[in-house]
């Protein structure tokens, strides 16, 4: 009788055991696991160099899902399981708040950016930007590359600013819509259009295209990327860490040289 008392104790300590360590397993697993965070795709290049700079500095790890704002936007609705969100434009950001799946009071404004309209590398196409530019005549039967124009900030802004400048009418119908803006990207830069709508910051990261001209900055809405935690985030502790090295000096030349504007400090108004 003593050695089957003597194993039943023995197995009930191990289960006590087991069951006391269980929660601190549970948390130093969730403490190895990266942030994840949604992030337009323009950031890319940016995100990815912060993402590296953070991680050396704090030891975290990130994982970052590239897309347009608006897909991402209803994949946090739709239950994803994101940190962070990085919109291109308000209008999402704001879309994300009205639908509660942000933090509102951790959201900020992070950086502006430009469209600029961009050819193949070599093309020597021209374009002046200015109101009644006819843009039909420089695709010259091609396509316009753009983002949705509907639901990606770069294609809504790029639509807006053809608007104000008169040119919309002429070339809505030779529009190629694409997901997202990096896409746009990579059809003018293959060639498959021979002109497009993007950042500048995109502009900026392919060797493939090049500006054909800058649109004004009163011909669209002011180009704004916010930020913000999102309310069912599962790091909550490090995804506010990494929100705040990205607001911070060290971040600043990250962004600068990809061609982004800073805008530190500012609260959305």
């Amino acid at each position: 009788m003593t050695k089957p008392r003597f194993v039943r104790t023995c197995r009930a300590w191990l289960a006590g055991l087991l069951l006391a360590l269980t929660p601190w397993s549970m948390a130093a697993r969730a403490a190895d696991e990266p942030i994840v965070i949604f992030a337009a795709a323009s950031l890319k290049n940016a995100l990815d160099e912060a993402s590296t700079t953070w991680a050396k500095e704090t030891g975290g790890t990130s994982r970052i899902s590239y897309a347009g704002s608006n897909t991402l936007a209803k994949q946090i609705e739709a239950g994803a399981p994101a940190d962070l969100f990085i919109s291109a434009d308000l209008a999402w950001m704001d879309y994300a708040e009205k639908n509660g799946t942000i933090r509102a009071d951790s959201r900020v404004n992070l950086l502006r950016n430009a469209i600029v309209l961009v050819a193949a590398k070599g093309s020597g196409k021209r374009v002046a930007l200015a109101p009644g530019t006819d843009l039909a005549a420089a695709l010259a039967g091609g396509r316009l590359a753009m983002g949705n124009v509907d639901a990606v900030p770069a294609g809504k802004y790029g639509k807006a600013a053809l608007e104000k400048l008169g040119a919309w009418d002429g070339v809505k119908g030779h529009v190629a819509q694409a997901e997202n803006v990096r896409a746009a990207l990579l059809l003018v830069s293959r060639g498959e259009a021979p002109l497009g709508i993007v950042y500048a910051t995109d502009a900026a990261s392919d060797p493939g295209v090049e500006i054909v001209a800058t649109f004004p900055a009163d011909s669209h809405p002011p180009i704004v990327y916010p930020i913000a935690l999102t309310k069912d985030a599962a790091h909550t502790d490090r995804a506010a860490s990494f929100l705040s090295f990205l607001r911070s000096p060290a971040a600043r030349p990250i962004f600068e040289r990809q061609g982004f504007v800073v805008i530190g400090a500012e609260k959305r108004s």
